[in-house]
């Protein structure tokens, strides 16, 4: 399963969030709350390990920092958090009251950005990230809202079904999960058994979404050097995973394949004609898929 925990790479996301949101014109995805979120400390303190040069021996100049941000940090998370956060407002509208799942929520903020309160949300998280993300927003005297749920889920010990359950999820109405930035460190049997666990809490019309690297083709180098780059920070990416056999595990769960962007329908979607040269990642794909067979209810009922 999967385990959530903060890490350096996750707040390096918060930190492209910010970043962009406050330099760009252009932009792909806008958490203006990022910045406010993690605070000037530790958003310079993120900052000053790129210019450290992270994998190099040397201290990268302001340009050349600015470069490693645009080409190894920005692609990957904006591109996936459009795509999420679009994908769930049409879902909303679609299906009027539903809920929100965020698996590794670590510092997400929509559910302060969110005006739509038919949208239920639940942060699922590490105990300790959830722990230094409540601390934070009593810090800034955010308001906690009533349809909000914060589920602090430790997987070596508790189950995401279980753990839900106990927060008032209900497994009766629709629902939009969301598992994005974590499959890059998972194999895809333990990856599976994630979706195994969403597929039986889903109801019928249930939508699941998520971002993964693919493990064949020929990539360019950067895409090696971001695997180098989070393995020096501790956490190795697994090499991927083949689409065929992603659809085939989204199939045997009861779920039909709706959307899988590969990393060209990407750059065409949110990179094309940009004047500062963002480009998707080479080896990134992105699916939502929905919940068509209700088998798990059927196995409960019969037991």
């Amino acid at each position: 399963m999967v385990d959530e925990r903060e890490s350096i790479t996750a707040k390096l996301c918060a930190f492209a969030r910010a970043w962009h949101s406050y330099y760009s014109r252009e932009k792909i995805y806008d958490d203006y709350l990022a910045f406010d979120f993690m605070g000037k400390e530790e958003y310079e303190e993120m900052l000053e390990m790129i210019k450290e040069g992270l994998i190099d021996s040397e201290r990268l100049e302001k340009e050349n920092a600015e470069k490693v941000i645009a080409d190894y940090f920005l692609p990957i998370p904006l591109s996936r958090m459009h795509f999420n956060e679009n994908g769930l407002a049409e879902f909303a509208k679609e299906n009027g009251k539903i809920q929100y799942v965020i698996c590794g929520a670590g510092a997400d903020t929509f559910s302060f950005r969110n005006d739509n309160d038919d949208i239920e949300v639940f942060e699922v998280d590490h105990p300790d990230t959830q722990r230094y993300k409540l601390e934070r927003i009593n810090e800034l005297e955010w308001i906690l809202r009533e349809n909000v749920h914060y589920v602090p889920v430790d997987f070596s010990k508790d189950r995401l079904v279980d753990k839900l359950l106990e927060a008032g999820f209900d497994p009766e109405k629709k629902t939009y999960f969301s598992i994005m930035g974590v499959s890059y460190y998972l194999t895809l049997e333990v990856f599976a058994e994630t979706l195994r666990q969403i597929a039986e809490l889903s109801q019928v019309g249930s939508k699941v979404v998520f971002d993964y690297p693919l493990s064949s083709g020929h990539y360019p180098d950067r895409v090696k050097r971001l695997e180098e780059i989070t393995e020096s920070l501790g956490e190795v990416m697994c090499g991927g995973f083949d689409s065929n056999e992603m659809r085939c595990v989204l199939c045997s769960l009861g779920f039909k394949l709706d959307v899988q962007m590969n990393p060209e329908q990407i750059q065409e979607t949110y990179f094309e004609g940009r004047s500062d040269g963002l480009k998707a990642f080479e080896n990134v794909s992105l699916v939502s898929a929905t919940y068509v067979n209700k088998r798990f209810e059927a196995e409960r009922m019969a037991v």
